[in-house]
């Protein structure tokens, strides 16, 4: 087998299949864990409440404070890497390169998805926040 075409496998196929993989066994280890520290602080005590004990043990939820800020980080670094790139295209294209070739190109695409998700993201954190704002407390 040609060593050229091994690499570009391994990264697209292989990689991100092990990625998965490590995070779901990371996943699965956690509730592993903690269903074994349940059952065992069961068998030791009888007096103990089941429910208040499962409910300490699960996994820590965000708050919506959490998510609303976390979305609105990801919508900044995302609409600034479009915006960054986008000027990085707009630059090559006055300097005389035309646009089909890759350092206008590709600077471009990937820069105007970028900007889009991250204007996505700045949408629902400001309908978010909203939402958030108008419920009673």
């Amino acid at each position: 087998m040609n060593m050229d075409i091994l690499l570009p496998i391994s990264i697209c196929v292989i990689l991100p299949v092990a990625i998965v993989l490590i995070k779901a066994l990371a996943k699965v280890n956690a509730d592993n864990r903690r269903s074994q520290v349940l059952i065992k602080a069961i068998e030791a005590d009888n007096s103990i409440d089941a429910d208040r004990l499962a409910e300490a043990m699960r996994a820590p939820q965000k708050s919506a404070q959490e998510v609303l800020y976390g979305r609105l980080l990801r919508g900044c670094i995302f609409t600034f890497i479009g915006v960054a790139l986008l000027l990085a295209a707009i630059c090559a294209s006055a300097s005389g390169i035309p646009f089909e070739d890759d350092p206008v190109c590709v600077p471009t695409v990937f820069g105007g998805m970028s900007l889009a998700i991250g204007a996505a993201y700045l949408v629902v954190f400001f309908v978010s926040r909203r939402q958030i704002s108008d419920q009673p407390k």
